[in-house]
Order: structure tokens, then sequence, then C-alpha cells
């Protein structure tokens, strides 16, 4: 049975279980979290785990009826789970996204989620767009800075709408928010047997830069087992596409980082395979499908889940479940291979078809 997206509900309280809190959003997040849920409910007795689940209503729709959006104390609440889980935000009856922003921006600022991670692993070659390359060719992840640089809203706009208009946006690090984005990444990179890190910037036109250079240089030197390699990102951008199995980890600011992980994305199949988590290393993080709202494709079961089960399963690992996550991924992966996709990646199946088909796969196959 589909899940409810804009009312609240729980399990049944275990204090032994995993809390997950769903926030399943606007246009096609609802369609693809609920499929992800579906591969929980089979997740859940295959692996003995009892996660419990609350579906909260922030969105659009909740925000039109109600007026009401995401507030402070929620924010905090929703920090006492293990993990959040949300779909995707954005639709045109509110023009100004004022939803969204205290969705996200909320819950950024209360747990801090400072790491952006971007997985690209081709799960299959058909998917990838460069001729010749195999799965092994293309397993990177982008870590992207996501509390500061140009996405830390520092600026505004003067004289709107008028011939004298002028627009500024500031750029801003800090030693501590880029020394620890980047020790994340190291950290990452040894935990999972990666040996090479390389970093982004834009030094040699934009001063401020050198502090990544400085910084990235002296935290990897603590890490002698891993090569680091700082390069320009236009220049790394194009290596990406050119030599991808070059790349293991990357790190850089928020902007380069979000258009990195979005080209990383299209050598894999696109941001319907994309999933990603924001995350504090102490912290619960949050976990979802790096597409957006996609309004033409809600309620034509045409929207592709696997970008969402595949957040699932990072959210899986995040809690313990490193069993149940590689499962999942199995099964993603097994149905790419079947060719039981959606239009986005040449198959023929609608939304509902494919999150039945890898929970079905994953109770069979387990």
């Amino acid at each position: 049975m589909d899940r409810p997206s804009a009312e609240r509900t729980s399990r049944s309280r275990n204090p032994a279980a995993p809390r997950l809190a769903v926030i399943p959003g606007d246009g096609i997040g609802p369609e693809v979290v609920n499929e992800a849920l579906k591969v929980l409910d089979v997740v859940g007795p295959v692996f003995g785990l009892n996660v419990e689940v609350e579906m909260l209503p922030y969105g659009a729709e909740h925000y039109l009826a109600t007026g009401e959006t995401l507030s402070p104390v929620e924010a905090q609440r929703i920090a006492g789970f293990d993990a959040v889980l949300v779909g995707a935000f954005g639709d045109p009856r509110v023009p100004g996204g004022e939803h969204a922003r205290d969705i996200l921006q909320g819950l950024r600022a209360a747990l801090d989620l400072y790491v952006d991670e971007r997985p690209a692993r081709l799960l299959h070659a058909s998917l990838t767009p460069l001729e010749g390359r195999r799965p092994q060719d293309v397993d990177l992840v982008v870590f992207r800075e996501a509390t500061e640089g140009l996405y830390a809203g520092v600026g505004g706009v003067f004289k709107h709408g008028s011939p004298d208009e002028i627009a500024v946006a500031e750029e801003l690090h800090t030693r501590r928010g880029v020394e620890r984005v980047v020790r994340h990444a190291f950290d990452w990179a040894r935990a999972n047997g990666r040996t090479r890190v390389a970093m982004a910037d834009k030094a040699n036109a934009v001063p401020a830069h050198m502090l990544w250079r400085r910084v990235f240089d002296e935290v990897g030197r603590e890490f002698r087992d891993i090569r680091r390699d700082a390069r320009y990102v236009d220049e790394l951008a194009m290596d990406l596409v050119r030599e991808p199995q070059s790349f293991q980890v990357i790190v850089t600011g928020s902007l380069y980082g979000d258009v990195l992980a979005g080209l990383a994305g299209g050598l894999v199949g696109g941001l319907g395979v994309a999933p990603r988590a924001e995350r504090h290393t102490t912290r619960p993080a949050l976990f979802a499908p790096a597409h957006g709202s996609v309004l033409a494709l809600a309620r034509t079961d045409a929207a592709n889940p696997m970008a969402a089960i595949l957040a699932l399963a990072m959210m899986l690992a995040s809690v313990g479940a490193a069993e149940a996550a590689q499962t999942v991924e199995r099964a993603v992966r097994a149905a790419v291979a079947e060719r039981v996709t959606t239009r986005d990646i040449g198959g023929e199946y609608g939304t509902r078809a494919v999150g039945e088909w890898i929970a079905e796969w994953i109770r069979v196959m387990s």
C-alpha cells in the first residue's frame, strides 16, 4: 500500500530501532520516496532491521493549505532522529520557494550539514555516454562544502529591475569550513580503501582559493598513504570526462562541487540514478535523490525511483546496516542489467513497477 505523503504517521516506538524522519516533498518527490519505502519494508524483515519511520507533511501542498513550514523548533526535534530521507522540493505555486528554503536550510542549520556527498558509480556500461567505459572505470565521490562559498547567500540586489540594477554575491570561505570538509574527504578515502584525492579550485583567478590550496596541502601531508592532486576546476572537469577512471575522491567548494557532481552524474546515467547525502560527522545525516521535483513528470508514473532507492541504501549504511545497503545497491544494478528501468535510462517501466521489481528481487535473492 502506498504511504501517505501529507499527513504525519509513525510506526510503533522501539527504543533500539533507528528512527527515520521522511519528508517526501513536492512533484515527483512523494512518488520516488514511496518506492524507496517499499524497499525498506522488504529490507527490514529480511535483515532483521526495525526502522521506525515518521512521515512529515512539509511540502508545497501542506504550505499552501496551512501556511505552515518547517519551524526551527521542529528542525531541532528532527535532529533527534537517526537519519532524514527527503524527496524533492520546488513548486511554481510557491514562487519564492519559502517552504523549500525553510526545510532544507533549516535542517542544514540545525544539523550543521557541512558535507554534501555525491557518489557517482556506474551501475551498468549501458548507462554512460562514454564509449567503452565499464562500471569499474567510473566509481568516484564528490565531497562538496555545503555551508559556505557562493551558496552562503552573502550579497544582494540593488535597484532591482532598473537599468542600473546591481547584483552582488560574495564568496565566503573560512579556515574551519575548508579544513573540516577536506579532512572529511581524506578520512573517507582512507576508510574506504581509496588512494587518491583531488581538489578543485580556481586559485589562478580567485586569490581567496589559495586558502583551499594551503589547507589541502597541510591536511594531505597527514595522510601519507593517499596521493593528493590540486587542480583548476576547468582542467579537472575536462579530465573527468576524458579519464574518469583517474578520479576516486574529489573535494571542493559549494559552487564547483555542485557543477562537478552534476557532471559526474551525467557520466553514470543522469540524476535519476544519482543519490546524495548531507552530513556532519557526529550528527544525523540527510539523504535524498539528487534530482529536483520535475513537476512535468508528477503523477505520470514516469519518474525514476532509483536515485531515491540508492539514497535509502546510503541511509542504511549510515545506521550500521551495511549488508542491507549493499543488497539494495545490488538489486538496483540487477534492475538496470535486466532493463527494468524507466524511460530516462532506456526502459519502458513505470515508477511503481521499477520499485516493486527491486523490492521483490531483494525478497527472493536474500
